[in-house]
């Protein structure tokens, strides 16, 4: 069952918070293997795994890397070489974790009764990630964009170029724009806070949604929000209030909102939240008698 965190509301809530403590993306898997039966060979996966035993027993052998710490294309193959001798042999009970680092090679078979488990893949920014996305903002120097000559000469200034796209705190700008624009919202009850939004009052309750993971920025006054691959601005006036929500840690209404914004305008942001999915009323108002 691939993707289960985009399926299941809870997996989707238990890999946003592993998000939210680990700062990289996380997807879950589950594999249900009938008893006395193996699904894969032996692999590497190009990612760190959590195996969490749901049901059943399963044993697992473990080898060591014959590629260390292997990218996404560089996938599990026999011309790879022989693992040789497993160097671990361990039977998953339900409720047992295994951490499996990326590229160990590993099989496992189900024992005498049906088992299945959940896999947790974890996938940080690595170093060539980083540099793929300064070669890419290099696109904004004509230098780079200039025809290759026949006899594959480049300007001895061009690594310096890319090395000022390298400094340190445009690398970890970038990685964190990376890993905030590319999660996926998680909206269990929106339908029903849009078909309650005309009833949204000062005194609402709202609370910012415990599952989004955002970036406030401020530029020339205007503060802009982003999350779930979408940059959302607001005028300076509104700027206080937007800031308030963004750190809000509890419930609060409209009415709390700081800055200079009127009754009208605090409902006007307050709704607009909601609408994006940044924001929910924390109990939906009640519909009108009749």
């Amino acid at each position: 069952m691939q993707g289960l965190h985009l399926h299941w509301h809870p997996a989707a809530v238990y890999c946003r918070q592993l998000e939210i403590a680990l700062g990289c993306p996380v997807q879950a898997n589950a594999y249900s293997t009938p008893a006395s039966s193996q699904g894969f060979g032996v692999h590497h996966d190009t990612h760190d795994v959590l195996v969490l035993q749901v049901s059943g027993r399963k044993r697992w052998l473990l080898y060591e890397p014959v590629l260390e710490l292997p990218l996404k294309a560089q996938r599990w193959s026999p011309q790879l070489g022989d693992p040789g001798d497993p160097v671990d042999d361990l039977v998953m009970e339900a409720g047992d974790t295994l951490y499996l680092p990326r590229g160990w090679p590993h099989e496992a078979a189900a024992a005498d009764t049906d088992s299945l488990h959940i896999t947790v893949g974890l996938h940080p920014t690595t170093r060539i990630d980083a540099v793929r996305d300064a070669l890419n903002d290099c696109a904004g120097d004509v230098e780079f964009r200039r025809v290759l000559d026949a006899g594959g000469d480049l300007p001895p200034d061009l690594l310096e170029r890319l090395a000022a796209q390298l400094r340190p705190e445009a690398v970890a700008r970038r990685a964190r724009r990376r890993f905030v624009d590319g999660r996926r919202a998680i909206l269990d009850d929106q339908i029903a806070q849009l078909r309650a939004l005309d009833r949204l009052e000062l005194s609402t309750t709202v609370e910012r949604r415990a599952t989004v993971i955002a970036d406030l920025e401020a530029a020339g006054g205007s503060a802009t929000l982003r999350f779930e691959g979408k940059a959302v601005t607001f005028p300076p006036q509104a700027a206080d209030a937007v800031a308030f929500a963004h750190a809000a840690d509890g419930p609060f209404s409209a009415s709390e909102l700081p800055g200079t914004l009127d009754a009208a305008g605090r409902l006007v942001l307050v709704r607009r939240l909601v609408r994006e999915g940044f924001l929910r009323m924390e109990s939906l108002p009640d519909e009108p008698a009749g």
